[in-house]
């Protein structure tokens, strides 16, 4: 069920959803957290569907707030969306023109739900500090996604460095979380031997893979080489080598299977589709406390990672 509410006030809008739960009745169960989204016009249904899939895991209100014509006559549209249209969620969208645009803190301070954290999620864009702006204050927990935006790679990743405070994390470096835990897996297998060099492949632009070489690189102390090929398929292929041979996960691009190649044992096969945004979102919804590991990989890890002798990018080779 989608209720417009048109030039309207976020009271009015809160006055409707007391009416929507009092008479719904069970379409307003319990919800765990508030899910903040600044987001654009054209991105929007997208993002949504993401946010009601990652629902079914977090029941949430989720406030939407879509940028239109900022020197326009300040005027707020919205929508409810309840039932089938919202996952296991409250979904609110806000439609904000002219100075509107500038208040949403204030504007959305009534739709907020008592007692619950706050998540602001960034899904296509990068705030230069996100905790610095007046959704990323209310958060708890603030995710962007630097796959997503707009810009070089390496302003992508200056940003994140330089504007990261506890509490943030990138869907970037969630996107590699079953590559770390199988990386992390052959580290602890015998032999024990020290990695001497990692070798990292996948799509040009993606800046999973450099987080990945960050994490590696600075964790192991051994310089990474980046092998950037074509603009799709995300990280499809990580070497570690040791004195006794060489480990490889092997993902071609377009396919959701992986080969696991250790010297010595039998060749394996593994999962490793690239996850949803829904996915991705909702894995980061599990814990809504600081990821210290990311905060070390986005500040100490891109830091060692710019070091003389410690990266090299072979470039995008087709």
């Amino acid at each position: 069920m989608i209720i417009p509410l048109y030039d309207t006030t976020a009271h009015e809008i809160a006055d409707r959803l007391v009416t929507i739960r009092r008479e719904g009745g069970a379409i307003a169960l319990s919800r765990v957290l508030t899910l903040l989204v600044p987001v654009g016009a054209a991105a929007a249904e997208g993002v949504i569907a993401a946010a009601n899939q990652a629902s079914t895991e977090h029941p949430s209100r989720i406030i939407v707030l879509v940028e239109r014509d900022p020197t326009g006559t300040p005027t707020l549209d919205a929508e409810i969306r309840v039932g089938g249209d919202a996952g296991a969620s409250e979904v609110i969208v806000l439609r904000l023109r002219g100075s509107l645009i500038d208040q949403q803190d204030n504007l959305i301070t009534p739709l907020l739900l008592p007692d619950v954290p706050i998540v602001t999620w960034w899904p296509d864009r990068l705030p230069t500090s996100p905790r610095a702006t007046p959704l990323g204050a209310l958060a708890n927990h603030r995710v962007t996604d630097a796959t997503m935006a707009s810009g070089s790679l390496v302003s992508r990743l200056q940003s994140l460095r330089l504007g990261y405070t506890p509490g943030d994390t990138d869907l970037a470096w969630t996107r590699v979380t079953r590559w770390r835990a199988h990386l992390a897996a052959i580290y602890d297998l015998a032999p024990h031997e020290p990695v001497t060099h990692v070798v990292i492949g996948g799509q040009a632009g993606h800046p999973s893979l450099d987080l990945l070489a960050a994490w590696l690189g600075w964790k192991l102390g051994c310089p990474v080489t980046m092998a950037r090929r074509g603009t799709r398929g995300g990280l499809t292929r990580v070497e570690l080598h040791r004195p006794g041979g060489v480990a490889v996960i092997d993902r071609p691009r377009g396919s959701d299977e992986a080969t696991l190649v250790i010297p010595g044992r039998a060749d394996q096969r593994l999962h490793l589709s690239v996850p949803t945004l829904g996915d991705c979102l909702s894995e980061e919804l599990r814990r809504l406390d600081e990821d210290r590991v990311y905060g070390d990989v986005i500040t100490r890890g891109l830091d060692w990672l710019a070091e003389p002798g410690h990266f090299e990018d072979s470039g995008d080779e087709g």
